[in-house]
Order: structure tokens, then C-alpha cells, then sequence
């Protein structure tokens, strides 16, 4: 493919606002001296997944609430919302970049997401694809790494050149994640598809997800310390 092959992939959309002024700021101080696309994707990548902390109560499922500099502002998002703000970041230096979806069984996830959704299904999880070295590279920046080590989760790390996609199992052999649907790549957020959705599987209206008043770090905290108590027993 050629440069103009992937003009689309590197504009600005309502929700990939790869041209907000806090966006460019924000990731021009993460890439400073990188050299190559694969370095500056790379160092995007990182400066998402564990700037900004994964947070699945505190979804807000308007335009407002899920585009780049919202989440970029709370430093906190889930999966969609840091995929997006990775995909800006990505298009800010014009590196072509897409978001990616698809349906996962999350084998661990806290007992009152659970219980809100009715079932161990995430829909819609959101990735950021890049363009890189002549091909399309996937990276999951959701769960940062203080997550990972309370929840005993196997980090996903990315290296520019491999896909970087949620691990079968965790590090104790637990499974962890599995794909069940692969929903596609867009050029920018697919919000009404993702509402409707989210209203006919888990009830969720378009603006929350009803968890807002309750703390997704302390319910982590709670379960992996009942965790940690059971295995020593």
C-alpha cells in the first residue's frame, strides 16, 4: 500500500482527535527523541497503557465522554476509550491507525461488573491497529501494569511488530481471556452500534453504566487480596 492509500487512517475525527492541542502536547513529550515509527508507537503505547488507569465502571457512552481528550483530562478510560486515545496518538504523528473490536469471554473481572452485566462477555472491546513497517500491527493498551500485578495478570507488551492481544491465561494458568467474535476495524468510533448493544445485552443506557458511584480499585484490591489469602491456605 501507498502513503495515499491510508490518508483516512492518520485524520482527525470527532472522537480521534489526533489535532487537540492537550493530545499533541500530551504524546510529543512521550515520543521525544524517537527515531522511527516503530520507537514512536511503541513509546504511545506504554505512556496509554499505564498513564492512564483502566477503569470499566466509570463508562460514559456519549460522543463527549468517550473521545480522546476526555479520557486523556480523567486519566482513567476501559477499553474503547484508551484504544481511541492510543489510535490519536498514533494519528498525531501520522502513523495510520484504525480501532479494532471484538466480542472477549473475560474469564476475570470483579464480582459487581459481573453482576451488573449479567455475563462474562465484554462486547465490543476495543484495540487500536497501526500501520507499521508495511503492515497492520494490533495493540491493547487497557490494563495498566499496577493491574496486572494485583489481578496476577501476564502484562501485554508491544514491540512495534507484534500483535499485542490479550493473553488465553493469566500467570497462575487461570484462564483470563477468550475471543469469541471478531467485530472489525473503523476509521472512528462506532458509538451508536457500541450503545445499542451494551442497552440489549447488559441494559446500560447511552450515558452510564450504572457503576459510577462504585470503585473499581477497590473492588480489584478486595478480590485479588481474597485471592492472594485463599492460595496461602
Amino acid at each position: 500500500m501507498n502513503a495515499a492509500s491510508h490518508e483516512d487512517h492518520t485524520k482527525a475525527t470527532p472522537a480521534i482527535e489526533s489535532t487537540h492541542p492537550a493530545i499533541v502536547e500530551f504524546f510529543r513529550r512521550q515520543v521525544n527523541g524517537a527515531v522511527s515509527d516503530v520507537e514512536r508507537a511503541v513509546r504511545l503505547y506504554y505512556a496509554v497503557r499505564d498513564g492512564i488507569r483502566y477503569d470499566p465502571y466509570q463508562i460514559d457512552l456519549t460522543l463527549g465522554g468517550m473521545k480522546a481528550s476526555a479520557t486523556l483530562e480523567a486519566r482513567r478510560g476501559w477499553c474503547v476509550s484508551k484504544a481511541i486515545l492510543l489510535a490519536a496518538g498514533c494519528r498525531s504523528f501520522g502513523i495510520p491507525a484504525v480501532l479494532g473490536f471484538a466480542d472477549v469471554r473475560n474469564h476475570l473481572s470483579t464480582a459487581r461488573l459481573r453482576e451488573r452485566m449479567g455475563c462474562d462477555v465484554f462486547f465490543w472491546h476495543g484495540y487500536t491497529e497501526m500501520w507499521l513497517e508495511g503492515k497492520w500491527v494490533k495493540a491493547t493498551p487497557a490494563f495498566n501494569i499496577e493491574l496486572c500485578e494485583r489481578f496476577r495478570l501476564l502484562p501485554l507488551e508491544f514491540d512495534g511488530r507484534s500483535d499485542s492481544i490479550y493473553h488465553p491465561f493469566d500467570a497462575e494458568g487461570n484462564r483470563h481471556m477468550e475471543y469469541v467474535r471478531d467485530r472489525g476495524t473503523y476509521l472512528d468510533l462506532p458509538l451508536d452500534e457500541i450503545v445499542r448493544t451494551f442497552r440489549n445485552e447488559y441494559g446500560f443506557s447511552r450515558g452510564s453504566s450504572g457503576l459510577e458511584s462504585a470503585s473499581f480499585d477497590e473492588d480489584v484490591e478486595r478480590e485479588s487480596d481474597a485471592v492472594i489469602r485463599r492460595n496461602r491456605q
